[in-house]
């Protein structure tokens, strides 16, 4: 953006010093005053070598936060065989440090990252010459960096679907039946487990039977949807049951894919370990 002149940065650090952002009490003074949330000096950051961050930063409590997200996509056939697998990862940060704070972050196992886009805030010469992340963080909440991890042998699936699924030639019934378990999840609990599946159209009801969460069919958009909870590895998560089939049909040339979402905290998929985070340029101790 270009304003006044000056070329801008969509940093949100410097646009709430430019916009304030509204508040009922912001918004009750100016509807007295008839002033606007539009601020009327230079954000202190424009002019700086470090543009995204703004001066005279001050907290009581000097902490940051780091937060490592991996999304994993996977295809999987049904012999339990990984056709694709690949994750999406971000590191989110929210810094309240005062002043001034230099950062570095260090990985044990940095190559695993292929793929990487930086905060600008990053300096990427020491990030290819060392495989470090050394930056001056914005303050507040932003996206450190997102990476990616593609290689098939490092992508590890926490989970597993055990399936029978059967329609008979010129039988109106059809056997279902899915069971899910945990694999290779380091001893964490896999939860938030939903399963849907978009059944063939010669399918007109389903009688099944869960043995933990509820699960629903729609005769309409013919969409099983069943939300699981918490996968106990002792008891496994199952659905059984018959589905009711169109009189006279031919059998459903494929079987219906399966679609499994899940979380599981405290653990990265793909083994990124974090290996110390450190703070030069301030004299006070973070958190």
């Amino acid at each position: 953006m270009l304003d006044n002149g000056f070329p801008l940065a969509t940093e949100s650090n410097i646009l709430k010093e430019l916009i304030k952002p509204p508040t009922i009490l912001r918004t009750v003074v100016n509807t007295i005053t008839g002033s606007t949330n539009v601020g009327d000096q230079l954000p202190t950051g424009q002019l700086s070598v470090v543009p995204w961050r703004r001066t005279g930063v001050k907290y009581t409590n000097n902490e940051a936060y780091f937060d490592v997200i991996e999304e994993i996509d996977a295809i999987i056939d049904k012999s339990g065989s990984t056709i694709t697998a690949e994750i999406q990862g971000v590191i989110d940060a929210c810094v309240k440090l005062t002043g001034m704070p230099d950062l570095t972050l260090s990985f044990m196992n940095p190559r695993l990252l292929d793929d990487v886009s930086f905060h600008p805030c990053v300096r990427f010469k020491r990030w290819e010459s060392e495989r470090i992340l050394s930056f001056i963080p914005p303050d507040g909440n932003f996206r450190l960096l997102s990476y990616h991890v593609s290689a098939q042998n490092l992508v590890a699936i926490p989970v597993y679907v055990k399936h029978n699924i059967s329609f008979r030639d010129s039988s109106s019934l059809g056997r279902f039946e899915i069971t899910v378990g945990p694999k290779q999840t380091m001893g964490k609990t896999i939860e938030g487990v939903t399963v849907t599946s978009q059944m063939p159209k010669g399918v007109l009801n389903m009688s099944l039977t869960p043995s933990q969460g509820t699960h629903t069919f729609d005769p309409v958009t013919k969409m099983l949807s069943w939300d699981v909870g918490k996968i106990n590895p002792q008891k496994l998560p199952s659905l059984k049951g018959t589905m009711s089939l169109q009189a006279g049909a031919s059998k459903p040339d494929e079987n219906p894919t399966i679609n499994l979402q899940f979380k599981i905290q405290q653990l990265a998929i793909s083994g990124l370990k974090v290996n110390r985070l450190d703070m030069y340029g301030e004299k006070y101790k973070p958190f």
